[in-house]
């Protein structure tokens, strides 16, 4: 049954106490920052402390220019105890989502992504939902906290990203969210946060794209080889999808021991989440939502499947298993 907004919430700060240490685990990209910013301010004053820790390096221009701009502090996770705290909230993701996810035992989880079947104590999961951040601007409209400028411009940011500027998955909550949002943000703060996308460095990546590209019927295909993370895969797939006659893009690359695959699509006619995992979910972690996806595949797995070595020919396996699949 659904629960009205108000129940929702109540039920959401039933789950902690004033004497609660409170972790939040993210994998932090713009969603998951802003949301981690909305339940620290949910919760101020009423727990005696609250960390926000990142399990994943930040290395995005963007996502360390929203980090800075909106002064926001995180703690890699690598340095956390987590038996240190009472209370642990995953946000804007689920533990099957990262090796790194898999053993913590939230005592909260609020997500945007399909339901995995994760188990705990509360559990707010709306798949159907274009970003995480339209959920938490719900809580905050159900607590009636007026958010800060740099809250709602993270906020705002996060809707506008995961719903590629509504062009992917959207609700109408996610509209309702944005426009109560705009009136809250600022802007040019926000526009500053969108435009850093690039590091001088990650130029070359533009060539050896180009370099790799293989065009076939409005699908594009290219492997980069070793990146310094998968981001990169991230930047390039959607520099292609800005090619009009592009109607898929794929773009592979191999970082920490693992191959990387990044989908894009216009949405018209496929499910890129739906294509990822039938054609990789086998092998490794898989899937997503109908215009973008993400692949991870451990190296050492893949030898039995293919000489990963070699770029041409891995690039040929993902291109000969995605076409097969979709």
């Amino acid at each position: 049954m659904k629960r009205s907004k108000s129940t929702q919430l109540q039920r959401f700060y039933e789950q902690f106490s004033g004497n609660d240490q409170v972790l939040i685990v993210i994998n932090a990209d713009p969603d998951a920052i802003a949301s981690a910013m909305a339940i620290s301010r949910l919760l101020w004053r009423k727990t005696a402390n609250l960390t926000i820790s990142n399990i994943n390096v930040i290395s995005r221009p963007d996502n360390l220019a929203m980090q800075r701009l909106l002064g926001v502090s995180l703690a890699p996770f690598s340095g956390i105890d987590t038996h240190k705290f009472s209370r642990l909230v995953l946000v804007d993701s689920q533990p099957n989502h990262s090796e790194l996810m898999a053993d913590l035992k939230p005592d909260v989880i609020i997500d945007h992504h399909p339901d995995t079947g994760v188990k705990a104590p509360f559990l707010d999961i709306r798949p159907n939902y274009g970003a995480t951040a339209t959920i938490m601007t719900e809580y905050l409209w159900a607590a009636r906290i007026k958010p800060s400028a740099k809250l709602a411009t993270a906020l705002f940011h996060a809707i506008k990203t995961d719903t590629h500027d509504f062009t992917a998955q959207t609700q109408m909550e996610d509209v309702k969210a944005f426009q109560y949002l705009f009136r809250h943000a600022n802007i040019h703060l926000a526009r500053k946060i969108e435009q850093a996308d690039l590091r001088l460095d990650y130029l070359k990546y533009f060539k050896t794209a180009l370099q790799a590209m293989r065009l076939r019927k409005g699908w594009v295909f290219a492997h980069l080889g070793p990146v310094e993370n998968p981001d990169i895969c991230v930047i390039m797939a959607d520099f292609f999808m800005r090619v009009s006659s592009v109607k898929w893009s794929i773009v592979s690359g191999t970082c920490d021991k693992k191959l990387v695959i990044i989908f894009r699509n216009d949405g018209i006619r496929k499910n890129a989440g739906r294509v990822a995992k039938d054609s990789f979910g086998q092998l490794g972690s898989a899937g997503g939502h109908k215009t973008m996806a993400r692949a991870e595949l451990s190296l050492s797995g893949l030898k039995e499947q293919i000489d990963y070595r070699d770029a041409a020919k891995l690039q040929l396996w993902i291109i000969n298993r995605t076409k097969k699949k979709s």
